[in-house]
């Protein structure tokens, strides 16, 4: 085949040539070099998409690790603000933590500085925007907050806010709070960022599983190791230091801010030992009406209260408290008593894992109570046993011996010619009979109450100067004369009582006295109540303190007589007898 004088067939082995004149540079038809370039565009973006995309996966899985890392709870929710800010390049973050009674009761926030958050005032409730993702817990992007209808606006002081993501986070299948993210340094938020931070809210809610597990474990443990503690010191101690010891472990194992011991005491209820806020409730009266702690005890079960700090009367003294936590405690296998844990008002509500301790930790206390109450009525037989013994030597011996004497210096004194030995002798006799009574006052007190005896004035009198012993330098003298049990009962009996506790209560508070006396007589016709000191004496301004002694002994028809002065204070309380109190 021919081809030209120039060129000859490749299939001979001759090459291909031409003269230079003859040769042409080498080049593209346009398209194909158009779709080239195209393509190369193409290949550079899709590689920066994956470069940032990859960078964006790593910042992700940072973001998971810086999450995980932390155990205690407050450092984990922490974490996850700070990582979603970052993740996405927003200028302020937040995580709400949702209240069972709705709304908010947490709410950490980054970017703000704490000074510009104290004068915006509180922090968000879960309104407007913020209660619409509580609402319907999915992603809410919007490009400008103030576009929104559900936007509320902002408080005075608080920055300008654009751009919004809202993410929520689970926690298995509840909804434990919400990130906030707004601000999107280069503009607004993305479907990208959108899933990112989902992402993370997923870690997080893993994270904070953890974190709760991990807390419940430590305080479970920490319950544990206190209640083996309480129960040796409460066996080591009295009833009364036992139970202050309870409520002061109680106190710092529940983050509370007032604990409470409240017995049944009868016709009230009464704080046996109290820590905390609440200290100065010990020994306090609390009403069975309208009280928190009457409910509890007669509803006789573990019980959560949310919020306490809408009812008048809480604990009894109307002071305000917020979440509470009540525990019966059991003696004998009746409810006697109950443990009461608040918290000041605002603060987080107990969980129902912090009643389940608190249920187990009252019930070794119930425990180490009833063998305390147990070694306490063992030694309380025993001393009943010594007391008997020495009021039956008092009465069988010294008593006769006394009034042997007694009457024998009266033969005495009426068989001597000297007037002066005889005159000398009757205030011998004289104290001889207080002597005798005053044993006989002893007698009594030694000897155990049987149930009849135990509601008689006698034995009120002398249980109420053993009560306000503690109050005072020294036991109050308690003496009688006269037959007061039978003259001296119902109506009359309460009315006397209550003068008799008023007026010790008074002594206590002012008289500054070394020595307290109180003796009741009852005549032919009249009831002599006397409480004699030894202090500083009433002070004319002080006077009107009496005016309650006073208008009970009017209203009965009989009077108040007060004897004051540097060495010390008598009262004399008289009312007649009527027929009517017999």
């Amino acid at each position: 085949m021919r081809i030209g004088p120039h060129v000859r067939s490749v299939a001979e082995g001759t090459p291909v040539s031409s003269s230079p004149s003859q040769q042409e540079p080498l080049s593209f038809a346009d398209v194909p070099r158009g779709d080239l370039d195209r393509a190369l565009d193409e290949l550079v973006a899709q590689a920066q998409l994956v470069l940032r995309t990859q960078g964006r996966l790593r910042a992700l899985l940072r973001a998971n690790q810086a999450v995980v890392e932390q155990l205690e709870l407050t450092a984990v929710l922490r974490r996850i603000v700070d990582a979603a800010v970052e993740l996405v390049g927003a200028q302020y973050g937040a995580l709400g933590v949702i209240s069972p009674l709705g709304g908010l009761e947490e709410f950490l926030h980054v970017g703000m500085s704490d000074e510009l958050a104290e004068r915006i005032g509180h922090l968000p409730e879960g309104h407007g925007l913020l209660g619409a993702l509580i609402d319907d817990p999915s992603p809410i992007r919007i490009r400008h907050l103030a576009e929104d209808p559900r936007s509320v606006g902002f408080p005075r002081d608080h920055p300008p806010m654009d751009s919004f993501l809202g993410v929520p986070v689970r926690v298995g299948e509840e909804v434990f709070g919400n990130l906030y993210l707004t601000n999107r340094i280069g503009g607004p938020f993305t479907p990208e960022d959108e899933q990112l931070v989902a992402s993370l809210a997923a870690t997080a809610g893993f994270a904070i599983e953890n974190a709760r597990l991990f807390a419940e474990t430590e305080r479970r443990r920490a319950w544990a190791a206190a209640a083996a503690d309480v129960t040796a010191a409460m066996l080591s101690a009295e009833q009364d230091d036992a139970l202050a010891i309870l409520t002061e472990h109680v106190l710092e194992l529940a983050e509370a801010d007032t604990v409470a011991v409240i017995v049944d005491d009868g016709a009230d209820l009464r704080v046996a030992a109290s820590a905390g806020a609440g200290a100065d409730l010990a020994g306090a009266r609390v009403p069975r009406q309208g009280s928190l702690a009457a409910e509890l005890i007669a509803d006789a079960r573990p019980a959560l209260v949310d919020d306490a700090s809408g009812r008048a009367r809480p604990l009894g003294d109307g002071r305000a408290i917020g979440p509470v936590l009540g525990v019966p405690f059991h003696a004998a296998g009746s409810p006697d008593g109950v443990l009461v844990v608040a918290r000041a008002s605002g603060r987080a509500r107990f969980a129902r894992s912090d009643l389940e301790m608190a249920t187990d930790f009252a019930g070794r206390a119930s425990i180490a109570l009833e063998l305390l109450r147990a070694k306490a009525a063992q030694q309380s037989m025993l001393l009943a046993e010594d007391r008997g013994r020495i009021a039956r030597d008092l009465h069988d011996h010294v008593i006769q011996q006394l009034f042997g004497s007694g009457l024998e210096l009266q033969s005495i004194a009426g068989s001597i010619e000297s007037t002066e030995i005889a005159r000398r002798l009757v205030p011998v006799v004289g104290r001889l009979d207080d002597a005798i009574a005053q044993i006989r006052t002893v007698i009594f007190a030694l000897t155990p109450p049987t149930r009849s005896s135990r509601d008689g004035i006698r034995h009120r009198l002398i249980e109420l100067a053993s009560e306000l012993a503690s109050a005072l330098p020294a036991a109050p003298s308690v003496s009688f004369a006269g037959p007061v049990d039978l003259a001296i009962a119902g109506d009359l009996a309460d009315t006397v009582l209550a003068v008799a506790r008023e007026a010790l209560t008074n002594a206590a508070k002012h008289a500054r006295a070394d020595h307290t006396a109180l003796s009741l007589t009852v005549t032919d016709d009249a009831v002599v109540l006397e409480i004699a000191d030894d202090g500083v004496g009433i002070r004319s301004d002080r006077r009107s303190g009496l005016a309650n002694l006073e208008e009970r002994a009017v209203r009965r028809g009989g009077s108040l007589t007060v004897a004051t002065g540097e060495s010390g204070t008598t009262l004399t309380w008289i009312v007649p007898i009527t027929e009517e109190d017999q």
